[in-house]
């Protein structure tokens, strides 16, 4: 086992030690989890519902300046606790030992355009396995953005801000595209069938989702069909923006490491834990910024512990941030504000050679 280069200073033996308080902690979250878990996914569920419903009802007011204001809001903040905190964190597992149809990691569909099971792949797997390897985490940078000094820099990437522009405004098709490894379609790589079968999916799916948003709903509002059409259109731009701007700021600030393949090759359970603190950053906010983010605002707990349920990762963070004290390990924290001017800083910088 090599130890990482982000961290000479700590031995073979303290990573394996370090590997089993992470071990423990995990341990005693598992064997507490239970009722207060489902009542919490269940009332954030029904929250969301509600954000819609209210949403959808207002608009059919949206005539009006307040009710077209209110249901848009209504409506942005349900497709974000859709995506970020129920449609995230349910496909992650975090819920499957509550054994409710409902909430089953591999069966649940979510509120943008990339298929469901095509994100469980590209992100449970490839991310969370390989987090921040470079070649093996096709998250680093989406494959257009370069994001560390470690991806070699091409005349393209003089492009850099304006295509994590175009990223954060359309970030589920970008997911979705993602999901398809275009990349590898445009050099040849990619197996006919499957990008057939691929784009099947995604065609159903983009077809279930511009139905509902851009042709049902707003023809149900009659008279308000456009304003109900350009309130879809910016809850939709609002998701967007939000996930963008959160997943970014959980991957990409300054301090955050990045790793060969050869670090990464055959890694004890220590190592693996060592590598996603040092791959990972965090954001200081509220509890409804925690709710909102959906507890990504951990993302130093989540890829330590990608299938527990996400509102425990608060709790957890106190004891995580305390191993990382005393192991001599810097746990990368800041504000909304400060981390995202990082990650804006970096990927201007990185536009260069």
């Amino acid at each position: 086992m090599s130890v990482l280069a982000a961290a000479p200073h700590l031995s073979p033996e303290q990573i394996e030690e370090l590997g089993r308080e992470l071990d423990d902690l995990r341990r005693r979250t598992v064997a507490d989890l239970g009722q207060r878990d489902r009542d919490y996914i269940v009332g954030v569920l029904g929250a969301q519902r509600r954000l819609e419903l209210a949403g959808r009802a207002l608009l059919f007011a949206g005539f009006l300046p307040p009710a077209w204001l209110a249901g848009t809001v209504a409506l942005s903040l349900s497709k974000i606790l859709d995506n970020m905190e129920v449609g995230h964190n349910v496909m992650h597992g975090q819920y499957d030992f509550l054994d409710d149809p409902e909430l089953v990691g591999t069966e649940f569909e979510w509120d943008t355009a990339c298929p469901a099971e095509q994100w469980r792949h590209t992100h449970n797997f490839e991310h969370h396995t390989f987090t921040n390897v470079i070649g093996r985490d096709r998250d680093v940078g989406y494959a257009v953005i370069r994001v560390t000094p470690e991806q070699p820099w091409r005349p393209q990437n003089l492009a850099n801000p304006a295509y994590a522009a175009a990223l954060a405004v359309l970030f589920q098709y970008g997911v979705m595209l993602h999901g398809v490894e275009v990349e590898k379609v445009l050099a040849g790589d990619k197996e006919r069938g499957e990008l057939i079968d691929q784009l099947r999916a995604i065609g159903s799916k983009l077809g279930s989702q511009a139905l509902k948003d851009y042709v049902l709903f707003p023809a149900l509002a009659g008279p308000s069909f456009l304003l109900t059409l350009g309130a879809n259109a910016t809850a939709n731009l609002v998701r967007n923006l939000w996930a963008f701007t959160i997943i970014f700021c959980g991957h990409f600030p300054d301090g955050v490491a990045t790793f060969t393949e050869e670090e990464a090759a055959e890694e004890s359970r220590g190592q693996w834990y060592l590598r996603q603190i040092l791959g990972s950053a965090n954001i200081e906010g509220s509890q409804l910024f925690d709710v909102l983010s959906g507890n990504l605002s951990y993302q130093i707990e989540h890829h330590l512990f990608p299938d527990l349920p996400a509102h425990r990762y608060a709790e957890m963070s106190v004891e995580v941030r305390d191993i990382c004290q005393r192991y001599g390990l810097a746990y990368n924290a800041g504000g909304l504000v400060s981390q995202f001017g990082s990650v804006i800083r970096k990927i201007v910088r990185l536009a260069l050679p």
